[in-house]
């Protein structure tokens, strides 16, 4: 879908040369490729919020100010051509709470390179962040508006009318694409995004990083065209800390400072758009492992009456000791994960494994239908050892077979069934989804009970959309760990090897709270709390009914065997959304919960958080909504008082959940790539007819118009004539055969 797109866009750049601007100047597109650069797919993604014309026939593209002359271009463009749209203004809002950042993205774009008498349907890309998810998109265009909402599975709508499932997607798991149908030419769209993302934490810093680089060629066309560019910033870390600003991409201007808050503005006038993302690095003072807990009341129509409280754990900039290892690494090698899957999962492997201190211990099971363990027992890792795995890999991690994921988990427990004062890992790698997931998870929850000091952890990483991220959670979830992802095979390498790293650098472990037991009820999600890495903060969320202690009592074990514990002081959260906060996660978490445990009231419930809080989710659906721009003040006076009051209803123009499925068990047994599920489309060059810019790249744009008036313009008088008869003859023959066939057997 991606390279589609980059094809299309490619086009469209191309054919938006016929567009005149008079003596302004035209689009400006991009330097030419060489062999060396980037294809049009990884060029033409965006890198920005975007808007495109989505341009079928190349006739309608013209200056909507300025008709120029424009030779007549036969054919269609199938797939459709994506001309970018020049933008005339951009506004970018965010805000940060703990690891979790909300952005807001208002601009200004206009359909300049269609004709004003036609109309066109607009692509709107919105690139995210570090785990982006959507929140809403509102457009308005002359005479209507658009806006997006998500309703429950059961809620009926009228669907008449819908547009293709296509409309409304994802273009890679960061690039979210909606269309908007049939909008003038030379009209404007006024486009409001909303989406939150997660901040990445290394070395004791927050790195907010927003995709905000805009191409050359979407500034507007005139020099006199006034361009503003805004950015607002505003950072709460909680009560009790401080922030310290370390870097910005953007010179941003400090307008407000009170302990963990922060405020930051930016505005000017721009001859071009911003070129780079939008990146801020902060950190928190604090020298120590601390934290806190903020309390906050449901909201008014919250789904779960029970009070909401959010307890955090910062690492601290302290280089603190971390835990000796003992990993099992459990790699899938079915016949899906061949090529590239496979071959950056060894390399995420090998990196992983040369991460290790020389007094960790290791193993390697692949599995497919049968198990290959590199070695009976944990093995050092030296270079020696390393040197040994790396040679067993190369010849024994080759796909191919089925996925039975139950056999190598047991024999991983089995071999970390002995550890003493280390973290004992499980790191599994897949693809695939099996049918006895719900019974991988009751014997690991049987398996893995609190008998031993330190019980062994499982992490987990999902490749493609074929596996069941849910289960992958869930198993997660029963051993203390963390779960992550890579949809996009371009990503699988370093996604692997983050989620390695955090498991790699825990510092505190069995982690408890010790006073709520006085509590009428309290839950946690998770519901088992993960260990606190160097390379991430801890947040923990939950509802609770009963009077919150003044402090909570936390505990733990530090990497030297010693006790942690600390008193973490309750404040009330004032300024900070919570329930916005935690909801993306409270949502994924529940959902493992629900699809383990087949219960419809946890499902009925993880709908309504969707529709509150405007987070995907399994069991909702994304709904575009179109309303007529009518002034209800201009309503005639005799139309009945209640339907004035009553407006018409929106209509549903596209209808699609967006979630990642509960995983294909014909997928997996068919041995299906991850990613194959996307159909390609057809070959552009087989059926679109190139624009008169490039009309002479390949053998069918010969017949395009600029070539054809440059042959008839060299050809002498008499070749002219003799053409002009061959071309009369030949429609005089047709019409003779046309009238034979009408006409025969018939009399007169």
């Amino acid at each position: 879908m991606a390279e589609e797109f980059g094809r299309a866009v490619d086009d469209g750049i191309r054919l938006s040369k016929r567009i005149y601007f008079g003596k302004d100047r035209a689009v400006a597109p991009p330097k030419p490729m060489t062999a060396m650069d980037k294809t049009p797919e990884q060029m033409y993604l965006p890198t920005a919020l975007m808007v495109y014309a989505v341009i079928g026939d190349p006739a309608i593209v013209d200056n909507p100010d300025v008709p120029s002359y424009q030779p007549h271009v036969y054919g269609r463009c199938d797939p459709p051509a994506l001309i970018p749209l020049q933008m005339n203004g951009v506004a970018l809002q965010a805000d940060c709470f703990f690891d979790t950042a909300f952005v807001t993205v208002t601009g200004s774009w206009r359909v300049h390179c269609v004709m004003g008498s036609r109309t066109c349907d607009c692509r709107i890309a919105i690139p995210m962040g570090e785990q982006g998810s959507i929140l809403g998109v509102e457009v308005e265009v002359p005479r209507k508006s658009y806006c997006t909402q998500f309703i429950t599975m059961d809620d009926e709508r009228d669907t008449e009318n819908l547009a293709k499932t296509e409309d409304a997607c994802f273009l890679k798991p960061h690039i979210f694409t909606l269309t908007i149908p049939q909008v003038d030419g030379g009209s404007n769209l006024s486009i409001k995004v909303r989406w939150s993302q997660k901040l990445s934490y290394h070395d004791g810093q927050f790195t907010l990083n927003i995709p905000f680089s805009f191409p050359e060629y979407v500034t507007p066309a005139g020099k006199k065209i006034s361009k503003k560019e805004k950015i607002h910033l505003n950072v709460d870390s909680g009560p009790g800390t401080e922030v310290f600003c370390k870097t910005t991409s953007h010179p941003l201007k400090e307008l407000s400072r009170h302990g963990g808050k922060l405020g930051f503005s930016y505005e000017s006038e721009v001859l071009t758009w911003s070129s780079c993302d939008f990146v801020f690095t902060y950190s928190i003072s604090t020298s120590q492992t601390s934290g806190g807990v903020l309390l906050q009341s449901p909201l008014l129509f919250d789904v779960d009456r029970r009070e909401v409280f959010c307890c955090y754990l910062f690492p601290g900039n302290q280089s603190r000791k971390v835990f000796k290892k003992e990993v099992v690494f459990v790699i899938d090698i079915s016949g899906s994960m061949r090529g590239k899957p496979l071959e950056d999962t060894k390399n995420a492997l090998l990196s992983s494994l040369s991460k290790l201190d020389s007094q960790d211990l290791f193993n390697v099971v692949a599995f497919n239908g049968e198990t290959y363990i590199f070695s009976s027992s944990l093995v050092p890792a030296t270079r020696e050892g390393i040197e040994k795995v790396t040679q067993w890999i190369n010849m024994n991690l080759i796909a191919g077979g089925s996925t039975n994921i139950l056999l190598p988990l047991t024999q991983a427990l089995e071999m970390l069934s002995d550890t003493h004062n280390s973290i004992p890992i499980i790191f599994l790698i897949t693809d695939g989804a099996v049918e006895d997931e719900r019974h991988i998870c009751d014997v690991m929850k049987r398996r893995l009970v609190d008998k031993r000091k330190i019980f062994p952890r499982i992490y987990t990483f999902g490749i493609g959309a074929f596996c069941n991220h849910y289960f992958l959670r869930m198993l997660a979830m029963i051993g203390h760990g963390h779960h992550d992802a890579s949809y996009d095979a371009d990503s699988i390498e370093d996604r692997i090897e983050g989620l390695f790293t955090r498991a790699a650098s825990i510092i505190l472990a069995n982690i408890a709270f010790d006073n709520v037991g006085d509590l009428d009820e309290f839950e946690v999600y998770p519901s088992r709390v993960p260990d606190l890495s160097s390379e991430s903060p801890l947040i923990v969320s939950g509802r609770y009914r009963g009077t919150f202690p003044d402090t909570l009592s936390v505990s733990g074990i530090f990497a030297d065997t010693s006790k942690f514990s600390a008193e973490l002081k309750v404040h009330e959260a004032k300024d900070i959304p919570l329930h916005k906060v935690r909801a993306k996660q409270e949502i994924e978490l529940l959902t493992a919960e629900a699809w383990f445990a087949e219960n419809k009231e946890l499902e009925e419930k993880i709908a309504k958080m969707s529709l509150q809080n405007s987070i995907i989710s399994e069991f909702t659906h994304l709904l575009l909504l179109e309303t007529d721009a009518v002034n209800k003040q201009q309503v005639p006076s005799k139309v009945h008082p209640q339907k004035t009051e009553d407006p018409k209803a929106p209509k549903v123009i596209v209808k699609r959940n967006l979630g990642v499925g509960f995983g294909n068990l014909t997928a997996t047994a068919d041995n299906t790539p991850p990613g194959s599920g996307e159909t390609k489309p057809p070959e552009a060059a087989e059926i679109f007819i190139k624009a008169a810019s490039n009309c002479c790249g390949k053998l069918c744009s010969y017949c395009c118009c600029m070539c054809c008036i440059k042959m008839c313009s060299s050809l002498n008088d008499q070749c002219a004539v003799a053409l002009t008869q061959l071309c009369g003859a030949l429609a005089c023959l047709g019409c003779f055969a046309c009238c034979d066939a009408c006409c025969s057997g018939q009399d007169g």
